[in-house]
């Protein structure tokens, strides 16, 4: 009997010692179109103080996967993000339980990210490719043919992307034939043997364009690459299950020769199930007194469209490499898409022989946008300009009648 009671007063007293915070996150969707892998996403700040170190959200009494992340760095979780599909302006209600002991649930990863370091003069005996988190380079240094694919790549199913590590910065696209995460397999350069059986490939050439969405300086004609920066660092943030997140920073940025130096970072965030990348720039300092650019490249004979309200998008084929390089590539044909919501649109460039560009200017410190792509490979996707365009009209529908999220502590 008293060792019984025992165990009940030190499971008492191990409950009283696990802080918990409690939240109903009641998400609606306003409008009469069905939504898929709508992100739910809390800033931890905001709920509670204690640290948290595991979670718990249900739905209807069923446990679904969740993530925690840690965005600036210092070891502390930060935010919690879900994602939902939404039926026409239906409601759900989800309960979410933030807790100071544990560890982050585990779930099956729908998302993959890598940036590797490779050494190919090293002898074959002690060869070895490295997989880093982050890498910071000093002025002058470009770690371009050093990192395999040149930069972090990061995928979804759906799609994939990956960064240049250089002073373009580039956003680059990777089409597929089939849903399923392939990098790890393929690295963006599939062989012959991978190919035939199915794995997707490079699907466009962003040479010094802005590629899907690229960010760049802006002297008043034309884009600005990134030259002049004391420090360039590329981190990737989180690994999934639900979301990838890279970071690139530009430390001591010029965009211009009369500008003082600015501190950028660029927040690239791709969750599972979705298309589109969303793209959060945050400056060190306010930004209104100067413009920047973003677009997408113009591909050879490209259709576009644009609603003349920060949408655009392009259907075209082209060679996916350098026409030197072509040799095993066949023309590839994809759609792009981006859009700028209107508060950070400057202007709106007519296309020229390179890109179709926007002109940006901050608000305050920060500017906000989203990109997409399609390849015409998929067995999944879009198959022509009029697809492809009726996609970017749903698309840009969706984001100008976000999700609502009331949250309430219990």
């Amino acid at each position: 009997m008293k060792r019984a009671t025992f165990l009940l007063c030190l499971a008492f007293v191990s409950q009283m010692m696990m802080a918990q915070t409690a939240l109903e996150i009641m998400v609606s969707n306003p409008i009469d179109k069905e939504r898929t892998a709508e992100p739910v996403v809390l800033a931890l700040n905001s709920y509670t103080d204690m640290t948290v170190r595991s979670a718990l959200v249900t739905k209807n009494g069923q446990e679904i996967p969740c993530q925690l992340d840690d965005i600036n760095g210092d070891g502390t979780f930060d935010q919690l993000c879900f994602l939902t599909n939404l039926g026409k302006r239906e409601k759900q209600i989800f309960k979410v339980q933030l807790m100071d002991t544990g560890e982050p649930r585990m779930y099956e990863s729908k998302v993959y990210v890598d940036m590797m370091l490779v050494n190919n003069k090293i002898k074959s005996s002690n060869k070895q490719n490295l997989y880093i988190s982050s890498l910071t380079v000093d002025p002058g240094t470009n770690p371009y043919w050093m990192l395999h694919h040149h930069g972090p790549a990061f995928e979804n199913e759906l799609v994939a992307y990956r960064i240049y590590f250089d002073h373009r910065q580039t956003v680059d696209i990777y089409g597929k034939y089939r849903k399923g995460l392939e990098l790890k397999e393929t690295q963006f350069y599939p062989d012959e043997e991978q190919k035939s059986t199915g794995y997707g490939d490079d699907v466009l050439w962003v040479g010094n364009t802005l590629g899907c969405g690229t960010l760049r300086g802006w002297d008043g004609k034309e884009p600005q690459m990134l030259n002049d920066v004391i420090h360039r660092t590329f981190r990737i943030v989180c690994r999934g299950p639900l979301r990838t997140i890279v970071e690139v920073e530009d430390r001591g940025w010029k965009p211009l020769p009369d500008m003082e130096r600015v501190t950028a970072h660029s927040f690239y965030i791709l969750y599972a199930d979705r298309r589109d990348v969303e793209v959060k720039v945050h400056f060190n300092r306010s930004m209104t007194d100067y413009t920047f650019a973003t677009g997408l490249i113009n591909i050879k004979n490209s259709k576009e469209y644009s609603n003349n309200k920060g949408l655009r998008g392009c259907w075209g084929t082209d060679w996916p490499v350098s026409a030197k390089d072509s040799v095993g590539h066949k023309r590839e044909t994809v759609g792009l898409g981006i859009r700028i919501p209107m508060q950070y649109i400057s202007n709106e460039l007519p296309a020229t022989k390179d890109n179709y560009t926007f002109v940006l200017r901050p608000v305050v410190d920060q500017l906000n946008y989203r990109f997409t792509f399609g390849s015409d490979n998929e067995s999944f996707g879009y198959h022509s300009a009029k697809e492809w365009f009726e996609y970017l009209r749903e698309w840009n529908h969706l984001q100008e009648n976000p999700i609502h999220i009331n949250t309430k502590l219990l």
